[in-house]
């Protein structure tokens, strides 16, 4: 192409929770979606891991903002401050006295309205995009992991992202058929601080609620709640392989003592029941509305998981003893949408799937 030192080529999987850029094939940005404004002026001052180190700290002038909320942008000029900081981060080491024409393509949920849809290419084009793709996210995602999404052959995607789990059967380049919930890893996260200030035992003070019973109300925050999911997190009360107890300091609720809980994976398990069962009900109501020949393909080649929920420990072992099919974890599950939305981006002209 002339002038191809003028366009930049960027694939995006803009995620509730993280955000990855790929450029050439390399990963040049993965940072948490979140970004922190000076209220006053309105202007952005950090953005992805400086950011996420400022919440639950700012001060009266200061903000954070994730832009995105349950996989759809739910604050646009937020959104277009981070894409657009993002951008200018990948391109501070490029010399150039001409701002390039960038070609995007960037991942969306596949349950997104036509108004969600254009908040994205939106906020895309205002941070400087000119040349512009969308891609369902469960559709990089197979497009990621490997699979033939364009042969007459049905794959069966779980991606279970921050904001929304995204189910979807495909077949010949398109979605045949999809389901998009609302339960995810922020939900989860959400499970896990409820459950911690609810009950739970611990050290340091001792008042008896029932009969009793030694449990204390503790207050967590988001990034603590998370790091419990990461480091403790199951879905199973039995493992193979035991994770450690994480021990958890935080304020009681009823007299703000510090004070420290064990928290083990099994309890875990059991405050996370609830949410992976909708997540359950979906992937057998999408399995309901399959047609035959592609659920016997399903069944030959089982069901794929990516996206960070896919790392919860024993899900591909409680979901397949659930709907009787294997489940696989994809490999770097967490990439999986952004490899995909890279592969797509030198695909523009092949895939028909791609949204302009």
């Amino acid at each position: 192409m002339a002038f191809s030192f003028l366009t930049q080529e960027l694939a995006i999987d803009l995620g509730t929770a993280n955000t990855v850029i790929f450029q050439n094939d390399k990963i040049v940005l993965d940072e948490p979606s979140i970004v922190a404004i000076d209220i006053v002026t309105g202007k952005p001052i950090a953005l992805g891991q400086k950011a996420k180190t400022m919440q639950g700290k700012e001060n009266p002038k200061i903000k954070t903002v994730r832009p995105l909320k349950d996989g759809v942008i739910a604050d646009f000029d937020a959104a277009e401050m981070m894409i657009r900081g993002f951008i200018k981060q990948i391109n501070s080491t490029r010399k150039s006295l001409f701002q390039p024409n960038i070609k995007m393509v960037v991942g969306i949920p596949s349950g997104s309205t036509e108004v969600e849809k254009r908040a994205v290419r939106d906020s895309s084009e205002h941070a400087g995009g000119r040349d512009l793709y969308l891609i369902y996210e469960p559709m990089a995602a197979a497009v990621g992991i490997g699979l033939d999404v364009q042969a007459a052959r049905g794959n069966m995607i779980v991606d279970i992202g921050g904001g929304t789990t995204e189910i979807a059967v495909i077949s010949l380049g398109g979605i045949v058929v999809q389901d998009s919930i609302k339960v995810a890893g922020d939900v989860l996260t959400g499970d896990i601080m409820q459950f911690m200030r609810q009950q739970h035992n611990v050290k340091g003070i001792k008042v008896d609620f029932f009969a009793g019973d030694k449990q204390h109300n503790i207050k967590v925050g988001e990034g603590t709640a998370e790091q419990i999911k990461i480091r403790v997190g199951s879905v199973l009360t039995k493992l193979e392989e035991e994770p450690e107890p994480m021990k958890v300091n935080g304020p009681n609720l009823m007299t703000a003592h510090p004070v420290e809980a064990t928290v083990t994976y099994q309890e875990i398990a059991t405050c996370l029941d609830k949410s992976i069962a909708r997540i359950e009900a979906g992937i057998l109501h999408v399995l309901e509305q399959t047609p035959p020949e592609l659920y016997s393909d399903i069944v030959e080649g089982g069901i794929y998981l990516s996206g960070g929920g896919a790392l919860l420990r024993g899900l591909a072992k409680r979901l397949s003893d659930k709907v009787n099919i294997q489940f696989h974890v994809a490999e770097d599950p967490l990439r999986a949408v952004a490899r995909g939305t890279c592969i797509a981006l030198k695909h523009t002209d092949d895939f028909s799937f791609l949204m302009r």
